[in-house]
């Protein structure tokens, strides 16, 4: 459903599509963030500025935001395909000042209302569905409004980055868990310790002890001098109700905007099975020791 635009922004951005009317374009330093300030053209109030990006994350922090910025991501290798990529945003803590629009061809569709307050709120959409159209809200002092967002820009192409980004809280089929173990930013053979849910956060934050590291990018978990286990939190959506069970589980995931985000996570019993039939069958996509 494509939201109502704000008076004379629809104008305002056909006019620059059309005409090339706005500011200058504002390249980021390091291709991957951006800091701006709307009084550098609080005379123009209705300038548009293009900020241009070439990183897979980043931010943006727009300052006395005034008249509107078309922010343009593109991904860091040449190699990548565009058709493949799911964009995700998070605003940063008491962002205000603007809305964040979804434009493509002239069309505007509400991403970002400003005044949302849901915390840790995280926004996606197909890199072919538009781009980012930031549009400052009319205010009597804007000396005190800063608008920002985090960007990640995800290879859709995987069953674990699909999973994650559009349902999170359904189970895994077997060839999304298989994926999953060669795709994750995490693998781990573990047991959860506790469940603290965060209403306020809308999130679960899951205590787990690992006794098998297979894989992690990041320290997500850390070696417990007390057992020779590993420890760590992974955090999901307080909606999908997780609480702490016995047994083993081999938990997979994936770092969004630096934190650990729950992935496929079956039973780990479940997994051997899974396992042990796509590898008689000479259809598991990588090698990983199941035991």
């Amino acid at each position: 459903m494509l939201s109502a635009p704000a008076p004379g922004l629809l104008p305002l951005l056909l006019g620059l599509l059309v005409g090339g009317r706005g500011a200058p374009a504002q390249y980021s330093s390091d291709l991957c963030s951006w800091k701006g300030s709307g009084l550098t053209h609080e005379s123009h109030k209705k300038d548009v500025e293009q900020v241009y990006l070439r990183c897979s994350e980043g931010s943006i922090e727009w300052m006395y935001p005034t008249g509107a910025l078309i922010v343009n991501l593109r991904p860091n290798t040449l190699s990548a395909s565009y058709k493949h990529l799911t964009v995700c945003i998070k605003p940063l803590k008491d962002s205000t000042g603007a809305n964040i629009y979804l434009e493509k061809t002239g069309e505007l569709k509400l991403l970002v209302r400003d005044g949302d307050r849901s915390p840790n709120k995280v926004y996606c959409f197909g890199y072919d569905q538009g781009g980012l159209f930031v549009e400052a809200t009319p205010q009597q002092d804007i000396s005190r409004k800063i608008t920002g967002f985090q960007y990640e820009l995800i290879n859709k192409g995987t069953a674990s980055d699909l999973h994650t980004v559009s349902d999170p809280c359904r189970p895994c089929s077997d060839t999304e868990v298989l994926l999953a173990v060669c795709t994750s930013d995490f693998v781990v053979r573990g047991s959860i310790q506790d469940v603290r849910n965060e209403a306020e956060q809308q999130e679960s934050i899951i205590d787990i002890s690992a006794s098998k590291l297979y894989r992690q990018k990041s320290k997500v978990f850390q070696p417990s001098e007390e057992n020779g286990s590993w420890q760590g939190y992974i955090k999901t959506l307080l909606e999908c109700g997780v609480r702490p069970g016995n047994g083993d589980f081999l938990f997979t995931g994936r770092m969004q905007f630096g934190e650990a985000r729950l992935g496929c996570a079956p039973r780990f019993k479940d997994f051997q099975r899974i396992y042990r039939e796509a590898k008689d069958n000479g259809l598991n996509p990588c090698e990983i020791g199941p035991d």
